[in-house]
């Protein structure tokens, strides 16, 4: 099937309340069925000058696909997904990881399951970050929408609200934005995340801090930490991990505090931080506790030998605060200097540029790892129908356990519990603007700078 139309959505609540994507046609062209179903997105962010140049490219991609690829059916998947609310920036990020994927699939021929093909689609929900409404809406794509296969939210949060509708209804949930440990300990049977474990972000900074420490003739025990974390549980989980590597070396604890709730301000926070001088900084409250941290870590004149922070990327916070933001310490899932790479997505540098120019509003920052991550979900997918050789959910659910797959994001491999046992987490220090590995060694493209500022 051919559609004539390209759609964009806008927003709009129905009679139950529900927030969904609502298309209307703009402008008239070929595309694919369920190819671009979402670029709404990417054109209502695109600057005009760039918008003629996307519709001839969409014509000769249509063109340029093979006959078969055009007569696929549908696979529809669900996600209910933060695209308002404090999470709404990395909802975003995911969703448009969601798509890219699906367009790369789909110019690759689709899901093949014997002699047929499909095309992913989406039916997506806006869950306005607030897991109860999360799980309203996972109730909703399964009975109403009659959804079964779920891709999962933005945030641990989400993750562990939408997470029991799923089991209770036995609804496959291939989920990449859900790190914290606590969602693997429940013994569900249909949830897998390909992301590692939350506690692993930032372990690696404190590990740093006492080779640093034994490098200049210092012990471990000497370095004084400072934690100040979202009450989430991706950022307790996060804060457990530093506390499990701080007490194994020995180190202080000087300070263990709760960023405020709405994450806009932890200037009393800092000021205690400037008053007991710690070695090493953690920070973790998302996006908008990255983009707080590192604005006011600034204004405050906080200083501190090693600065680690979580969702650099997502907040864009070189972007943002430009030399502010030089020589922080910043977990990712991924990197586009890694050598991952796959049949669908290529290298992940080669990931990083075609991202890139579908979405030219990422043209000049870093594709933060939640894009990554999500593009990842939806190819376990891919891989999953495929080797189930079926629609059949159980069927399909079997295939993901057992998923050994290599990808541009890295290896996934799924515990019994449903957590990504193949893939390190790297830790990114931003020098001069840009990125760069620094940790573990094996991965790193750069020396470490060290002490900051």
């Amino acid at each position: 099937m051919i559609k004539q139309k390209l759609t964009h959505a806008s927003l709009t609540q129905n009679k139950n309340g529900y927030n969904h994507l609502k298309y209307k046609s703009v402008i008239p062209v070929f595309i694919k069925a369920g190819m671009y179903e979402h670029q709404h997105m990417r054109i209502k962010r695109m600057k005009k000058s760039r918008l003629l140049g996307f519709l001839l490219g969409s014509i000769c991609l249509l063109f340029g696909q093979s006959s078969f690829a055009m007569d696929c059916d549908e696979i529809v998947l669900g996600a209910a997904i933060s695209l308002t609310g404090k999470y709404a920036t990395n909802g975003v990020h995911a969703q448009n990881g969601y798509e890219f994927a699906i367009q790369k699939i789909a110019e690759h021929g689709g899901i093949k399951i014997g002699d047929k093909c499909y095309n992913f689609r989406v039916i997506y929900y806006d869950d306005e970050s607030k897991g109860d409404r999360g799980a309203t809406l996972a109730e909703r794509l399964i009975n109403q929408d009659g959804v079964q296969y779920m891709l999962g939210p933005y945030s641990s949060g989400l993750t562990k609200a939408i997470a029991p509708v799923t089991e209770k209804y036995q609804i496959p949930m291939v989920e990449a934005e859900g790190a914290s440990r606590s969602l693997f300990t429940q013994g569900y049977r249909y949830l897998f995340a390909v992301l590692s474990t939350s506690e692993q972000y930032l372990a690696s900074a404190i590990t740093l801090a006492a080779e640093k420490a034994q490098g200049t003739g210092k012990s471990p025990a000497d370095v004084r930490v400072a934690i100040a974390v979202e009450n989430d549980p991706f950022s307790l989980d996060i804060r457990a991990g530093v506390l499990e590597d701080a007490e194994k070396y020995g180190m202080q604890v000087v300070v263990d505090e709760k960023l405020p709730r709405d994450l806009s301000d932890m200037s009393a926070i800092l000021t205690k931080v400037k008053l007991v001088k710690p070695d090493v900084l953690v920070v973790s409250g998302h996006s908008k506790g990255a983009a707080t941290a590192v604005r006011q870590i600034e204004e405050q004149n906080v200083k501190a030998p090693m600065i680690a922070i979580t969702h650099c990327e997502a907040a864009d916070v070189v972007g943002n605060f430009g030399d502010a933001a030089n020589d922080i310490l910043c977990s990712t899932q991924w990197a586009e200097t890694l050598s991952y790479s796959d049949p669908i997505f290529g290298t992940a540098a080669e990931y990083e540029q075609e991202f890139k120019a579908a979405y030219p509003e990422y043209a000049e920052k870093t594709v933060p790892y939640q894009t990554a991550q999500a593009s990842a979900a939806v190819y376990v997918f891919k891989d999953a129908f495929e080797r189930a050789g079926s629609l059949d959910k159980e069927a399909v659910r079997d295939a993901i356990a057992e998923t050994d797959l290599s990808t541009f994001y890295g290896q996934i491999r799924f515990s019994e519990a449903g957590n990504n046992i193949a893939k390190p987490m790297v830790l990114r220090q931003i020098q001069d603007g840009k990125y760069n590995v620094v940790a573990p060694s094996e991965f790193a493209s750069h020396e470490l700078n060290w002490p900051r500022g």
